[in-house]
């Protein structure tokens, strides 16, 4: 008998809120493991002596230098002589890296040291003011993130050594609150999407979502199928007309800072929630099938983002909106051909049912369009397309506002979760013009789909609100991204953060109106 969420723990659906804890550290004492990054160096340009002056047994650490030249990215260890042998892991960095390569570097150093199953960390990097804090960042976020355990349901488990402490030696101009919300939304991010499809259904989304909430002290409202008809959201009943069993909706979920509780929101984010994506009427085979649970990772990244800003008490005002649904085959599954009428007025000429992830934005986008917020922005794992033409290693971001384009590439370099700026020209419309309805829900042979499914999107934002599109091409990778060891990698998180707390977006456009 299939087993579904309902018959299982809801304490599972949720993460452990512990974590290690991160502070400033004035000594390396009883550390089993210490990571320390220093520039490159070649036989012209070698590092003075005092690069290691602040770690302990500086000795040790400059005879590890002194194995050879080293190229950037690269990593070196030892064993200290103390009582703990401590593990020595040294990491090479050109100074002018981009966080990308620091995260990379990180993520490597953090692999050497895992055999030591360590308990306490210390993070080190003999650099320029402005080096260090970038790289100590990567560093918490390397940390942070392969010290978390996603979700496992083994029936036996061996010895678990979890990590309690993280020392940073140095480092002073530090944000830590900002390094360890990112850290910790990526972490959010990446369980959610990498539940089962069995114990994340429906009705379990909701009630994690209001868990959630509760704990962050959201707001939340869940627009329900029979809400949804009412709203005139056809594009996205469409979609869940497929499920075996009611549950399916919409979140809204809102933070306002302060004693604030009303009025507009000034972001508004959006994700993609299809917890399970068979590819409807049009079937998927098996290899495209099998990991299609992680087809609801935009609203995981939306969600996480949300949680982040409010644990950082941001001066925003932000909503998150997250269409849940399947989309499956059945009796009253959608198909090629129907039109159907969305929550703005647009009708839309369905082509192919696995391209269902446009229909359910198409019905939120309308509906959060109507609450009147500055910037919409959202999170899809929208097509294969944007895969083929990026791999997984960067996302592709579109825009309604080509004055925003360089914002949002910068915000990608900045965080190391790197995006490509793709067209979003009016003449692509030509390619979804319809006989019979107002537009088609898409191309029939694929090309360009990524751009075509943009285009259609933006049938649902008006065109007087600023409107960014990511297309979630690196959510999962084989073997994961950067400091992500696993192939889960819940890219986003990091990028909306810096796009909306460091790259001021909002005062962009206030600039540019």
């Amino acid at each position: 008998m299939k087993e579904r969420a309902s018959d299982m723990s809801r304490k599972s659906l949720l993460p452990s809120v512990d974590g290690p804890r991160v502070s400033h550290a004035r000594a390396a004492e009883k550390l089993d493991a210490l990571l320390a990054v220093v520039p490159t160096s070649s036989a012209k340009q070698t590092l003075p002596k005092s690069a290691f002056d602040a770690l302990p047994e500086h000795e040790r650490w400059q005879e590890l230098h002194a194995r050879g030249e080293a190229r950037s990215g690269t990593v070196r260890s030892t064993t200290l002589g103390n009582r703990g042998q401590t593990l020595a892991v040294l990491g090479y960095i050109d100074p002018n890296a981009s966080t990308f390569e620091r995260l990379s570097l990180a993520g490597r150093m953090m692999k050497e040291s895992a055999p030591r199953n360590a308990r306490a960390i210390g993070l080190a990097a003999a650099l320029s003011p402005l080096a260090e804090r970038a790289t100590l960042e990567a560093l918490i976020a390397a940390v942070l993130s392969q010290a978390f355990a996603l979700p496992a349901y083994r029936s036996s488990h061996g010895p678990e050594h979890r990590l309690q402490r993280v020392a940073i030696l140095g480092g002073r101009n530090l944000d830590l609150g900002f390094a360890t919300a990112a850290a910790r939304g990526n972490n959010l991010a990446r369980w959610l999407t990498a539940l089962p499809p069995n114990m994340l259904d429906a009705p379990a989304y909701k009630q994690t979502l209001a868990a959630l909430s509760r704990r962050h002290g959201l707001s939340m409202r869940w627009l329900d199928e029979t809400a949804l008809r009412r709203a005139g959201a056809n594009a996205f009943l469409a979609v869940s007309a497929g499920n075996d069993a009611p549950g399916a909706g919409i979140a809204h979920l809102r933070y306002r800072p302060g004693r604030r509780s009303g009025g507009a929101p000034q972001i508004a984010l959006v994700g993609k929630g299809i917890l399970f994506d068979t590819g409807g009427i049009n079937l998927k085979p098996h290899r495209s099938m099998l990991d299609m649970h992680t087809d609801m990772a935009g609203s995981a990244v939306a969600l996480a983002t949300l949680i982040a800003l409010a644990e950082l008490r941001a001066p925003i005002a932000v909503d998150a909106w997250l269409p849940i649904t399947e989309n499956r085959i059945g009796p009253h599954a959608y198909r090629p051909q129907d039109v159907v009428r969305a929550a703005n007025g647009v009708t839309i000429q369905v082509i192919h049912t696995d391209a269902e992830g446009r229909m359910v934005l198409a019905d939120t986008l309308a509906l959060a369009a109507r609450t009147q917020p500055r910037l919409i922005l959202d999170f899809a794992t929208l097509t294969g397309a944007c895969v083929y033409a990026l791999t997984e290693r960067m996302s592709g971001v579109f825009t309604n506002q080509p004055r925003l384009a360089e914002t949002l590439v910068e915000a990608g370099r900045a965080s190391g979760e790197r995006v490509w700026h793709f067209p979003n020209d009016p003449d692509y419309d030509t390619d979804i013009e319809s006989k019979s309805a107002d537009v088609l829900q898409c191309g029939a042979d694929g090309k360009g789909d990524h751009i075509l499914a943009t285009r259609f999107l933006g049938r649902f934002v008006p065109e007087r609100i600023a409107w960014a599109h990511v297309d979630l091409s690196s959510a999962t990778r084989p073997g994961g991204l950067a400091h992500i060891n696993t192939d889960i990698t819940g890219f986003g998180v990091r990028y909306a953060l810096e796009l909306i707390l460091k790259q001021g977006i909002l005062d962009e456009l206030d600039a540019s109106s």
